[in-house]
């Protein structure tokens, strides 16, 4: 560490090790996490039956704006995706914004989801009865997960896909057998608390889709980015808006929305009617590695590739920008993600409810001005470089359809969330503002050095 400043890492870059099939389970992996498994019961509880088409039309914006962002992650593949894609069109303030904005959102869902692994591990351990156990077994597999992730790219990739594969398999297994148990008595009435209801799960169905986009940010270790970031894309959101529409409208077919808790993971208590014992304590262990999968490559691997690059464009901190020579990865970046986590996880143990409530609240915000900001730059490029964009082997459909789905989706979710919290909102847009002028404050010489090399050029 000592030699740290004198030992330049800028000629070590992250390895090209990742195929599309990696690309592909670190997209599945990391939109699935509490917010199917565990959110799922309140979701059914708000909107009954109609939570089936507030969840689909949740992951049906999130399909629009990743279809709408695509052509950036082709036109310019790096580890910070929507950082630099806003950085080359609005300028290093906003670009940092929406950079900080999807790292944080992620460090939140690490303590959120993260709170979740340990109570879905005390699922297999009833006779430890502490209050405690669930923070240590949080940290134990955050611990193990920081780890992999230092080991390198390729092997945290390949762990993720054999999650994500048994993640899968065990879904579509529930989904296809459970068929022959719904009732379709449970699908009536389909919208039992009304209109509010059935828009105030649309953000819980947004919730648990956010990480749509977080491939991205494999553009700098893609092998082939060209072809395997749009595949990846689209074809990880294909499986999940199928996978988790089809299993949604078992699991509600299964058991009467009346009957839904928060005790438990509906998912657990429908398995456990269709194939008895075993088939909860399989189910489980997909909810298990659902949670796993989410902080393994959203939390810890995407938010410390944002850290990376932005350390590299000299935005945070030259540590966070050090690659490890053997394993080609950014380890204090990852430790620095492990920690915030960790004291969220800690934090959490004694107030759930500021994790689970205000801070995943801000999540969700921080993640929207993160779109924003990231679909506007979208659309500024399609404007101000047509000649790049011809040249991309792959281009959206239908422009401009769905950057104005996309933007629409946002505001759907905006209101939804904080049509009832607007203090919460408030709160969000003070810790941004501050957020954003500290940056502009901090940063002078970094503006003023760009412009004077903007006049030499």
């Amino acid at each position: 560490m000592g030699d740290f400043k004198k030992q330049p890492v800028l000629d070590l870059q992250p390895e090209r090790t990742l195929t599309f099939w990696h690309i592909w389970a670190l997209g599945v992996g990391a939109v699935i996490g509490d917010g199917i498994f565990l959110l799922m019961g309140q979701g059914i509880a708000m909107a009954g039956p109609s939570s089936i088409l507030a969840y689909l039309i949740a992951g049906i914006s999130q399909f629009f704006l990743v279809i709408a962002l695509t052509e950036m992650a082709v036109g310019m593949p790096n580890a910070g995706a929507m950082s630099l894609w806003v950085e080359r069109f609005m300028g290093k303030s906003w670009g940092f914004l929406a950079g900080i904005t999807f790292a944080i959102g992620w460090i939140i869902a690490g303590g959120s989801v993260g709170l979740a692994l340990g109570k879905i591990t005390m699922w297999f351990f009833p006779q430890l009865e502490a209050s405690w156990w669930p923070a240590v077994f949080t940290i134990f597999f955050l611990t193990l997960f920081a780890l992999v992730n230092m080991l390198g790219a390729a092997t945290t990739a390949r762990f993720q896909l054999y999650l994500v594969l048994i993640l899968t398999g065990v879904m579509m297994l529930f989904a296809l057998i459970g068929l022959k148990d719904i009732d379709f008595a449970n699908y009536t009435p389909m919208f039992p608390h009304g209109a509010e209801g059935f828009w105030g799960a649309v953000p819980l169905g947004t919730y648990a889709y956010l990480g749509a986009v977080t491939l991205a940010t494999a553009g700098a270790e893609c092998i082939n980015p060209q072809r395997d970031l749009p595949r990846g894309l689209i074809w990880s959101s294909v499986t999940f808006l199928i996978l988790y529409t089809l299993a949604h409208f078992v699991l509600q077919g299964i058991i009467p929305s009346n009957e839904v808790t928060m005790d438990s993971s509906p998912f657990t208590v429908a398995a456990g009617k269709v194939f008895g014992v075993a088939g909860a304590f399989i189910m489980n262990i997909a909810a298990w590695i659902a949670a796993a999968t989410c902080i393994l490559m959203g939390t810890l691997y995407a938010a410390s590739r944002i850290f990376y690059q932005q350390a590299r464009e000299g935005l945070l901190p030259s540590f966070l920008g050090y690659i490890h020579p053997k394993t080609h990865t950014p380890v204090y970046a990852i430790m620095t993600i492990w920690a915030m986590t960790v004291l969220l996880v800690l934090i959490g143990q004694f107030n759930p409810d500021f994790i689970y409530v205000e801070l995943t609240n801000q999540m969700v915000l921080a993640w929207l001005v993160s779109w924003t900001l990231a679909l506007i730059s979208g659309v500024l490029y399609r404007k101000n470089h047509k000649e790049e964009i011809a040249n991309l082997p792959w281009k959206q459909p239908l422009y401009p359809l769905f950057p104005i789905l996309g933007f629409v989706g946002i505001a759907i979710v905006l209101y939804g969330t904080f049509i009832g919290s607007m203090m919460t909102l408030v709160r969000g847009f003070i810790w941004l503002a501050a957020l954003y002028l500290a940056f502009r404050i901090f940063n002078k010489k970094l503006f003023q050095s760009s412009s004077k090399r903007g006049r030499s050029a």
